[in-house]
């Protein structure tokens, strides 16, 4: 399926600046590669996360109080550095395609908050793997910022306390083992409703269920679009309109830029 420029329903861009001009319903999936120029590690790399840390279970957490406490020392650890970090190019470039009217989603892997840090609007982010600014509580609703119970982590090394139930708390991200919160896949899944391209960016696109939902609209005929450097799991696919490889900062960046030049 074409995109639909002035009333042109045959025209078929051949480059991402081209796609990127045409389109007015875009979709951004977003990956670990899209926040390593900010100073966060991958997962899979070298000296990724799960090359260098144990793997933590919900059920570890909950079950085993010495893996709750080394999980919070971690996410405490981690989130002492990533909240001094700034959003890439990557993260500007997508609020500036929000500020042209252009962006109708952006579905991220990340927990890193730097979407919004960059500025993103809350009705077009959605954190599919949860967010390391958050806590919520394993047993009730209670969920609140993170910053002070990471801080209280670091001073006195004991995992904290719901302060409405006295559950456990836990950083609001999504662990091994646990399930995507029902109502972000539900957002996920309204996103892709109706856009007319979907862009992976800085993803290898082999985490489930998250890699899925591009590849669903790809499949559905709307034009897909793959960033990253390396190889992804949608290498190959018919249904990938376009595949580049290299910096996704200087690629998808300089591309927006590009297109917002040319409108103005």
């Amino acid at each position: 399926m074409g995109v639909i420029v002035n009333n042109m329903p045959n025209y078929e861009p051949s480059s991402l600046l081209q796609y990127l001009v045409a389109a007015q319903q875009i979709v951004v999936f977003t990956g670990a590669g899209v926040s390593t120029a900010a100073g966060i590690p991958d997962y899979r790399g070298a000296e990724g996360v799960w090359k260098t840390r144990p793997e933590i279970t919900i059920m570890d957490f909950l079950d085993d109080p010495e893996k709750q406490r080394q999980y919070w020392q971690y996410k405490s650890e981690d989130w002492s550095t990533w909240s001094q970090l700034e959003p890439t190019p990557v993260h500007r470039a997508l609020l500036k395609l929000e500020q042209m009217g252009k962006l109708a989603g952006i579905l991220t892997q990340n927990i890193d908050s730097l979407h919004r840090k960059a500025g993103s609007s809350e009705e077009y982010l959605v954190e599919m793997h949860g967010r390391m600014d958050e806590v919520n509580c394993t047993q009730c609703e209670f969920r609140g910022a993170a910053d002070e119970w990471y801080t209280a982590f670091l001073e006195n090394g004991e995992s904290p306390r719901c302060p409405e139930c006295g559950g456990w708390l836990k950083p609001g991200v999504v662990m091994f083992g646990e399930s995507l919160n029902p109502e972000t896949m539900l957002r996920a899944q309204q996103a892709m409703q109706a856009p007319d391209l979907v862009i992976a960016l800085g993803s290898t696109l082999s985490v489930q269920p998250a890699a899925s939902f591009p590849l669903m609209a790809a499949r559905a005929g709307i034009p897909y679009i793959i960033v990253n450097q390396g190889e992804t799991a949608h290498d190959g696919l018919p249904h990938v309109s376009i595949r580049l490889e290299g910096d996704v900062q200087e690629l998808f960046a300089g591309a927006v830029d590009e297109a917002a030049l040319m409108f103005g």
